[in-house]
C-alpha cells in the first residue's frame, strides 16, 4: 500500500486509483507482460512498494504479485467460480479483485472490513457477527499482520467456515520466525521493526503453526506449483513470490 493510501480515506483513494490506472494503462501499452486478473497485457509492470519492487503492479488493473498469484490459484485449483451457489466472505476486499468476485459470485458474496466504509459490512475479524459455519469460502489477504490478537482472529475465521468449506489466509512472510511485541505502539517504531506503521508483527514460516493451532489443516502452494518459468516471468512473478496458504477445517475441530 502506498503512503498516500495510509493518509487518505478509502472513499477518496479508490477514485484516485481508478484515474491512475487509466493513465498508466495507456502509458504501459505493450505485450511483454500479462496479468491473469484483468486478462490484459502491458509492456511491463510498474515498480511498487515502500521498499520498491520492480515488475510489481499491473498498470491496467492495479493487481500486485500476490493478487495475480491468488487469482491463478482460485481459477486453477479451486471450485470458487464453478457456478454453484456459495457464501463467500472476502475480508478487506482489494479493488482489483472485488468487482470481479461480485460479478461472478452474485448474492452469496460478502465483503467485510473494520475501517473501509466501502465494504458491505463493518467487521472485526476477532469478533465476527455471523453464526458458526456461515461461509463456504473465506478469503483474507494481508490483514492478520495488522491484528493484535491474530490467534483469536484465526479461530473466528475457522468458526464461521463450514465443515466442508475452505479458506485462503495470506500474510507476508518476511522473517524466519514470527517477531512481535504488543508493547510497541509507536507508529514509527512499528514501521522500523515490522515494515509498516500499522503492522504489529512480522510473520515467519511458523505462521502455518498458528493456523494449525486454530484448527486448520494447511496446504502451501508455491509459484512453481502453478507456473513454468516462462509463464512466471510473463506474469511478473518471482520464484519467491507470496505462497498460497490453503486451509480446511481439521476433521476433529
Amino acid at each position: 500500500m502506498s503512503r498516500v493510501a495510509h493518509v487518505l480515506s478509502p472513499a477518496v483513494v479508490r477514485p484516485l486509483l481508478s484515474a491512475r490506472k487509466a493513465f498508466f494503462g495507456a502509458w504501459y501499452s505493450g505485450t511483454s507482460r500479462w496479468c491473469p486478473v484483468c486478462n490484459r497485457s502491458s509492456r511491463r509492470f510498474r515498480t511498487y512498494g515502500l521498499v520498491p519492487r520492480e515488475e510489481a503492479e499491473c498498470p491496467q488493473c492495479g493487481a500486485l504479485e500476490r493478487h495475480r498469484l491468488v487469482w491463478l490459484y482460485f481459477t486453477g485449483r479451486t471450485d470458487l467460480f464453478d457456478g454453484r451457489e456459495k457464501r463467500v466472505l472476502h475480508v478487506a476486499p482489494e479493488p482489483c479483485l472485488e468487482d470481479r468476485f461480485r460479478r461472478r459470485l452474485g448474492e452469496g458474496y460478502l465483503t467485510g472490513d473494520l475501517l473501509d466504509p466501502h465494504a458491505m459490512e463493518r467487521m472485526d475479524i476477532t469478533d465476527i457477527r455471523h453464526p458458526d459455519e456461515s461461509f463456504d469460502v473465506v478469503y483474507c489477504s494481508h490483514v492478520l499482520e495488522h491484528v493484535p490478537d491474530d490467534r483469536r482472529a484465526m479461530r473466528e475465521l475457522h468458526r464461521v467456515l463450514k465443515k466442508d468449506g475452505w479458506a485462503v489466509l495470506l500474510v507476508p512472510i518476511t522473517v524466519e520466525r514470527t517477531v512481535e511485541d504488543p508493547t510497541i505502539t509507536d507508529p514509527a517504531e512499528r514501521e522500523r521493526l515490522f515494515g509498516q506503521h500499522d503492522h504489529v508483527r512480522r510473520y515467519g514460516s511458523d505462521y502455518v503453526d498458528r493456523l494449525r493451532e486454530a484448527g486448520f489443516e494447511v496446504s502451501v502452494t508455491e509459484v512453481s506449483d502453478l507456473l513454468g518459468e516462462d509463464e512466471r516471468r510473463w506474469m511478473g512473478l518471482s520464484r519467491s513470490a507470496a505462497r498460497i496458504y490453503g486451509c480446511r477445517r481439521s476433521p476433529d475441530r
